[in-house]
């Protein structure tokens, strides 16, 4: 199939990559000159495990196209996905003006039946909206589906190109056809793809992603509770997640839920019901959590050095909002930068991959570091804020001489807390009580 993307952020280049992978034509369409130029001369503008392969493969064999024309991309289209942002409103709401400007302008240029893709998280109602909004222009026939994307960042490829579902929202047996081919070489191992109407397509994104932050939230509730009445924490998560009905994926405790979906469509789930005047009680309180649940680590610290941090320097492993991804939106870790340069303390930080984002939003308010280690130097403590595998099973020894006192305080329990003992670590963790071992000053 010819397909066109519009959009080519991190779901318009991960579709239209693994598009171009099953064998279709796909056409990308920026209007930002210099990235289009960048993504030609192929170079991927995001980190995303894999995406590099596919990317170069494809690029070199005709299948992927990029243009800032968007009637050079729509005019042999037979589908057209809408890969825009809807980023949050000051109220909450999702802004819809990326969308509906593109779904304007294809009215004035479809030239024959074009499936019309809604790819973006958009809210319920979205699809009335961008129909209407090519209809004003358009001489030609069209129909608008939904298509939620449940990609995740770090295996977004796979997640692509082997998904769990693929949920189709279009009131239209023509478009239900079109799509129906399109999707048929992921679905081969059996997996499904569920056609509903596009209103239901709409919420059931936003209440996937609503039910996964829920769940990160509840357990992050469970740890504070645990420490308050010294159970442990990653026992309980293993307890409960052996039930089938509870499952053990988005058990892990830590310094809350960030990123480029879960923070945004929360938020735009929440004002969704304000707007049809229902009350979400449970994503308010997910929503308050969370924001808290970013700093209490930083409670942690001021409390083990007695509320006085001014001079201290601490080593940040850790900037992504999750690993294997260069993304810091709503990072956990950004607010603990914060709340530690509020205190007088100064920070040396090192990522993988999301330096570099990092230092554009804080520029050189904190150091960075070449490796993990020549972070913890002149250091007083080390901060863990994500969980990156090279993280897990460092040389203690290393970090004992590297750092001022045997300190760390770990947001994603990495460490086993008898070895943490036994070599004599301080170590404070997420749920689980504190490893209190001597903490003696270097001179």
């Amino acid at each position: 199939m010819n397909i066109a993307v519009v959009g080519t952020g991190y779901v318009g280049l991960v579709t239209g990559t693994c598009f171009a992978e099953t064998g279709n034509h796909v056409t990308c369409v920026d209007i930002d000159v210099e990235k289009v130029k960048k993504l030609k001369a192929g170079q991927v503008p995001i980190y995303e495990p894999h995406l590099d392969v596919l990317f170069e493969r494809n690029i070199r064999q005709g299948r992927l196209l990029f243009t800032t024309d968007l009637k050079e991309a729509v005019d042999q289209a037979e589908i057209i996905f809408l890969a825009l942002p809807t980023p949050p409103g000051e109220d909450g709401s999702a802004d819809l003006k990326y969308v509906l400007g593109v779904a304007k302008e294809l009215g004035k240029i479809i030239n024959g039946y074009k499936v019309i893709v809604d790819k973006s998280t958009v809210p319920v109602g979205t699809a009335e909206k961008v129909r209407a909004a090519v209809a004003e222009h358009a001489r030609q026939p069209f129909d608008v589906v939904s298509n939620p994307e449940f990609l995740r960042e770090g295996f977004a490829v796979d997640d692509f190109l082997k998904p769990d579902r693929v949920v189709v929202g279009t009131s239209s047996a023509r478009a239900r056809k079109v799509m129906e081919d399109l999707y048929k070489p992921f679905v081969r191992q059996g997996n499904p793809i569920i056609f509903m109407d596009e209103r239901s397509a709409e919420l059931t994104k936003y209440a996937a992603n609503a039910f996964l932050a829920m769940k990160i939230t509840f357990m992050n509730e469970i740890a504070n509770f645990c420490e308050a009445v010294g159970a442990d924490v990653d026992k309980v998560r293993i307890g409960i997640g052996s039930d089938s009905r509870i499952g053990k994926r988005f058990l892990f405790p830590g310094i809350g839920y960030g990123g480029s979906c879960f923070p945004k469509d929360v938020q735009a789930l929440a004002k969704s019901g304000q707007d049809a005047g229902y009350h979400f009680r449970i994503i308010d309180s997910v929503m308050r959590v969370n924001e808290r649940q970013k700093t209490t680590l930083v409670d942690k610290i001021k409390a083990h050095y007695g509320n006085d941090l001014r001079g201290r320097r601490f080593a940040l492993w850790g900037l992504a909002f999750k690993p294997d991804t260069d993304d810091i939106r709503e990072a956990p870790a950004l607010y603990i930068i914060n709340d530690l340069l509020q205190a007088g303390a100064a920070v040396t930080a090192f990522d993988p991959e999301a330096m570099d984002n990092v230092r554009k939003v804080v520029g050189d308010k904190i150091g960075f570091a070449a490796d993990e280690y020549a972070a913890l130097e002149n250091a007083d403590a080390l901060i863990i804020a994500t969980e990156w595998a090279l993280f897990r099973n460092p040389e203690l020894g290393r970090v004992e001489q590297l750092l001022k006192e045997k300190t760390i305080f770990d947001g994603r329990n990495l460490y086993d807390l008898d070895e943490m003992k036994e070599k004599g670590f301080h170590y404070v963790s997420v749920g689980r009580q504190p490893v209190n071992a001597p903490v003696k000053a270097k001179a």
